[in-house]
């Protein structure tokens, strides 16, 4: 534990500024609690006019000017080393000596597309007050469509100078520095290393990346040793190297067994709130966009069983378009939706890789945009196929419900939609 006494100095390596308070507030508040921005707050005053670096003060003075105990500014402390906020140098002596050093919280986009931070604030704040962030922090949306960019660039406007400056010097200027939060896996990797013959494995391939990777791989699926021995083993491929995509379906694979089928938390997640169409429409198309969005693409693939749970393929896939395609989980749902009504109810990955891949090209975040994407690629798939009469024309039955194809026919009916709520919310 630190001690009154104990000296300690505050350096800033980084910029900050008041855009920072309000996320400090509104987002890391939350988790750390008001003690831990509080304490923030104050090393950041004891910083210098030019916000460099303190002079050295004793713990006793930060006791005082904070009103509260030693024990309290540890745990203040240890919370704003854990998500980012600070880190901590200690030399040992008659009396300890500390260096805190500070960095900027995360921008809002940053920690709210964090799955980790951003659950936690979910499960800290509640889903009202979680909402209200969302649209404080998200980006008015325009029209573009009449407008012309007419910006100019660099080259427009300045001509070219003659003169060159000292290359080889080189500036450490101040800037906005991050710390990104930190998640230690329970695993030993050199422990796990040395159990694989290295006739087996060429450890000299294994750099920095790949070391984190299979950090990443042990958290996310909270695998020990002697699981990440047996899947290194099975992951490793004719060069003697680990096959980063080989690991990771391997460790889909055992996590599927061993918790009958469930895949991480991920496919629980549903639209993102700041991604989501504000709308007063009533209209059947607007329900089922509002469907799209607040359901899960687990619950949505288990929704469209009569009998029976969403096969272990099935969660396999979906997990697959979230984690290693990025997609958002309203889009995978537009996504499965369209899939299994134009390709018999049969979700295929090569099939659903194929369309995949071309949304995650085109930038697909939004359902809307999803939706209106999956229209024009079926019409143009209908096109194609009018004109070759060697292929089978997709009958009509075959689209789905919401397409806009007329006013009459262009969505889900009313029964539809009340059906899914009733299979979503029975669970």
């Amino acid at each position: 534990m630190t001690l009154a006494a104990d000296t300690f100095i505050v350096t800033n390596k980084t910029v900050l500024n008041n855009n920072d308070l309000s996320i400090l507030l509104n987002l890391y508040q939350p988790l750390v609690g008001n003690e831990a921005i509080s304490l923030y707050y104050t090393l950041w005053s004891y910083l210098d006019k030019s916000e460099t670096i303190s002079n050295e003060w004793t713990h006793h003075h930060l006791l005082k000017n904070m009103q509260i105990t030693i024990r309290e500014i540890d745990d203040a402390r240890i919370k704003l080393e854990a998500i980012g906020l600070l880190k901590t140098y200690k030399k040992e002596g008659n009396v300890n000596n500390y260096i805190y050093e500070m960095y900027s919280p995360m921008s809002a986009s940053e920690f709210i597309n964090n799955p980790v931070l951003a659950t936690a604030l979910y499960n800290a704040i509640g889903k009202l007050e979680y909402e209200k962030i969302i649209s404080f922090y998200k980006i008015p949306s325009l029209n573009l469509r009449d407008y012309e960019d007419i910006t100019k660039c660099f080259s427009d406007v300045f001509g070219f100078y003659n003169g060159t400056i000292n290359d080889n010097l080189i500036y450490d200027l101040r800037k906005s520095r991050y710390r990104h939060i930190e998640i230690l896996s329970k695993i030993e990797l050199n422990t796990i290393l040395s159990l694989i013959p290295d006739e087996l494995l060429n450890k000299k391939t294994i750099n920095k990346s790949l070391k984190e990777y299979i950090y990443n791989i042990a958290y996310i699926y909270n695998y020990d040793n002697d699981d990440m021995v047996s899947l290194i083993r099975n992951s490793i491929n004719d060069m003697h190297r680990i096959d980063k995509k080989l690991l990771r379906e391997n460790a889909e694979k055992y996590y599927s067994f061993e918790n009958l089928g469930k895949l991480p938390s991920l496919i629980y997640k549903n639209q993102p709130e700041y991604l989501r169409k504000k709308t007063n429409d009533d209209s059947n198309r607007s329900k089922m966009i509002y469907m799209f969005e607040t359901t899960s693409p687990y619950d949505f693939i288990n929704s469209k069983y009569k009998k029976g749970s969403p096969t272990a393929t099935d969660l396999k896939i979906i997990a697959h378009l979230l984690l290693d395609l990025e997609l958002k989980p309203g889009v995978v749902n537009v996504l499965i939706d369209y899939v299994l009504k134009i390709n018999n109810n049969r979700l295929v990955k090569s099939y659903v890789d194929t369309i995949a891949s071309q949304w995650s090209r085109a930038n697909i975040e939004t359902v809307e945009a999803a939706m209106n994407f999956a229209e024009q690629e079926y019409k143009r798939m209908r096109k194609n196929n009018n004109k070759n009469n060697n292929v089978k024309i997709i009958k009509k039955e075959e689209k789905p419900d919401w397409f806009n194809q007329s006013i009459e026919e262009n969505t889900a009916s009313l029964e539809e939609i009340k059906a899914l709520e009733e299979r979503i919310g029975s669970r």
